[in-house]
């Protein structure tokens, strides 16, 4: 909210401005030796003193005009274009961090997936051989989604 307020606030500001600067009004001071002095005040001893008023205001506070409008609207557009992309982006490096430590986890193996073999030892199953393929390629998937949030080259990584 605040990251639209503060741009509104801004353009509102430089609209007034002119506004309160077309109020003042300034002093032009011919002094004897022909020296003239511009201010908000007449000068003491001046020759002569006139009295400039800027030209009347031809617009009132009535917002931007069309074309200054179609901008500030093409700007919105591009900055909520750009918070999209950004959340798409964040959405799939999260993707990526949880693939990532669903694969680590996955390492270590599950009950039933360790067979006997006739030498008294053990091997892991074809299950678990299985299950590591799937967390390879969702930890792939979610890289390529993170590639293309980004605009980049999609890798789907080894085969």
């Amino acid at each position: 909210m605040l990251k639209v307020l503060l741009p509104l606030s801004f353009l509102l500001a430089a609209a007034l401005c002119p506004q309160l600067a077309a109020a003042q009004v300034n002093y032009k001071s011919t002094m004897p030796d022909g020296k003239v002095i511009y201010g908000d005040k007449p000068v003491p001893g001046a020759d002569k003193v006139e009295q400039l008023k800027p030209p009347a205001a031809t617009k009132g506070i009535t917002g931007p005009s069309a074309q200054e409008a179609a901008v500030l609207r093409q700007l919105e557009q591009n900055r909520a274009a750009r918070e999209s992309k950004d959340d798409r982006i964040r959405a799939a490096e999260q993707a990526v961090a949880k693939a990532e430590a669903a694969l680590a986890a996955g390492k270590e193996a599950l009950p039933g997936e360790h067979v006997g073999t006739a030498g008294g030892g053990q091997r892991l199953t074809d299950a678990y051989w299985e299950r590591q393929k799937q967390l390879e390629q969702s930890l792939a998937r979610a890289r390529a989604q993170l590639a293309a949030a980004r605009g980049g080259p999609v890798n789907l990584g080894p085969r």
